[in-house]
């Protein structure tokens, strides 16, 4: 029931969406040149790779070691803050690798530092909107954010669901949260450390660690199971 609501969703916001996704497209090539669309490694559930889409909102780097911030161009901006880059990723959740509501997908070499617990996250399919985009977003340390989804994966339910997509058309009207300071979005805190891994939103090709794959396909905590039909 849930992923074929899921389809009808995807179907139909693409179809009505289509002029605007066209729209987009044609002004990030005549701004940026290059590929219109970015693909990136993340995880989904259970720990499997995927290639997530997303309209390029960044321009090529002019010289080594640029920061984001100054790649960022201001269609990337507007694209960002109105989450319009993330239309794309409707064709991800055709191809069912991530879901309406869920939480956000990471990078591998993000998710080889979650603790055993913290991987409960991944019992879901990743998804457009979720519980901590609602609740803060990018304005949510790390932490914050991984214990809202969480609370998600503990209690969702098609009614949760729909609250959560209700409550994203009102965070799209009153954008907070979009991004981090100076426009990007924060690291994930490496554990024991002070650095942090790559933001998983902002860079066009973050480099993978090595074993970052198989890390990320390691079993969930508590031992993964069919989550209950809503």
């Amino acid at each position: 029931m849930r992923r074929g609501g899921d389809i009808v969703v995807a179907a139909l916001a693409g179809i009505a969406l289509a002029p605007l996704i066209v729209a987009v497209a044609l002004l990030v090539r005549i701004t940026m040149g290059g590929p219109v669309v970015f693909h990136q490694t993340r995880v989904g559930r259970y720990g499997r790779t995927f290639r997530i889409h997303k309209f390029r909102t960044m321009r090529d780097a002019r010289h080594p070691g640029e920061s984001d911030a100054d790649r960022l161009t201001p269609l990337g901006r507007l694209l960002r803050a109105s989450s319009i880059d993330e239309l794309p990723q409707l064709w991800n959740v055709l191809r069912g690798e991530m879901a309406i509501v869920g939480p956000r997908p990471t990078l591998p070499e993000q998710v080889m530092h979650y603790t055993p617990r913290q991987r409960g996250r991944l019992l879901v399919r990743p998804g457009l909107t979720g519980w901590a985009q609602i609740r803060g977003r990018n304005a949510l340390s790390w932490p914050e954010r991984i214990e809202l989804d969480l609370e998600y994966v503990r209690d969702r339910s098609l009614r949760l669901d729909l609250r959560i997509m209700l409550r994203t058309v009102g965070v799209l009207l009153r954008p907070v949260g979009i991004t981090g300071a100076g426009g990007v979005n924060p690291g994930f805190p490496i554990p024991g450390t002070d650095r942090t891994t790559p933001a998983a939103t902002v860079a066009p090709s973050a480099p993978v660690a090595p074993g970052a794959h198989e890390a990320a396909r390691g079993r969930p905590a508590p031992e993964p199971t069919e989550p209950r039909a809503a």
